[in-house]
């Protein structure tokens, strides 16, 4: 895994959350590390307001990443992307005031309102105090360009790949690349929602930018390599399905028999029988990112843990 090209600043913050400058005034707010529902965020700041991408899982969270983004100055206007429909990069929309404008991609407006809460009940131990569905006001379909003072930042929809509504945000001056949960970077991809083989053709439009520096949904800021490491783990999984699958073995059985070993430093390894229900879903045919039975999925995931939730550090 490499570093960012662009020497980053002293980060400030506390364990919960830490501010990296990576170009200037670009910032990347982590949580490590990382991991189910520690998600990062973004800030992109110029004189006329404040770029924020994700707004965390928890209330509490949510709090501290506004008052980060308050302490570092810029325009009074906020601009919020949620990069999906997750909860844990959007229940902190409201944190940031009804004066925000959140924009998302057309199809993360329709999953929200759908979804609702409903990830509060896959960990219902975590303080996740008051958060809220805040739909976005302004969808887009395909790429939309936003401008913060005199800086250019692209949204581009890329999904299907972790879900159905992935959005990156390009700045193509800085080449900085904040890329939502299509790219973690410690922690196993995760495509139950989206799609295997659509997440690999993202990948590659991803490697195609050439980024310096690449902000991930989740684990530390990092280099173009997060994305090979993610497109190694993703056709390794594409791999394993074909072979489980023309020799009659379940998902869940597939996973409990699928050598670990070179993905083992990775977070959350239990993610694999999620990623082998999507491909399978894929070599049966259908389209990419047809909904699946997530809550019955995420059973046989706990049955890989041996009967344990899935570690939530939120």
């Amino acid at each position: 895994m490499s570093v960012p090209s662009v020497v980053p600043a002293a980060p400030t913050g506390d364990a919960d959350g830490a501010l990296t400058e990576v170009a200037d005034g670009v910032f990347a707010y982590t949580q490590l590390p990382g991991g189910w529902c520690v998600s990062n965020a973004g800030v992109v700041v110029g004189s006329d307001g404040v770029l924020v991408i994700d707004t965390l899982a928890t209330e509490r969270r949510a709090r501290r990443l506004r008052a980060a983004v308050d302490g570092i100055g810029g325009g009074p206007g906020r601009l919020v992307v949620n990069t999906h429909h997750h909860g844990d990069h959007n229940f902190g929309n409201h944190v940031f005031g009804p004066g925000a404008t959140v924009v998302a991609h057309e199809l993360a407006r329709t999953e929200m309102a759908d979804t609702g809460l409903a990830l509060t009940g896959l960990w219902p131990d975590v303080d996740w105090g008051d958060v809220r569905v805040t739909l976005p006001a302004v969808t887009f379909a395909d790429r939309l360009t936003v401008h913060v003072g005199d800086r250019r930042a692209e949204l581009v929809h890329v999904g299907p790949a972790h879900t159905t509504n992935d959005v990156v945000v390009w700045l193509p001056d800085e080449r900085v690349l904040f890329a939502g949960d299509v790219v973690l970077s410690g922690a196993a991809p995760f495509n139950l929602m989206g799609s295997v083989s659509g997440a690999l053709t993202a990948l590659e439009r991803l490697r195609e930018l050439k980024p310096r520096t690449v902000v991930c949904g989740h684990g530390p800021v990092t280099g173009p390599q997060a994305i090979e490491d993610n497109i190694a783990y993703l056709r390794w999984v594409r791999d394993l399905a074909a072979t489980a699958h023309a020799e009659g073995l379940t998902p869940l059985a597939a996973a409990r028999s699928a050598d670990l070993a070179p993905f083992a430093h990775l977070l959350d390894g239990e993610r694999i029988v999620g990623n082998l229900h999507r491909a399978y879903a894929e070599i049966a045919g259908g389209p990419p990112g047809r909904p699946l039975d997530v809550v019955a999925i995420f059973g046989e995931m706990v049955a890989y843990n041996d009967g344990r939730l899935p570690t939530c550090r939120a």
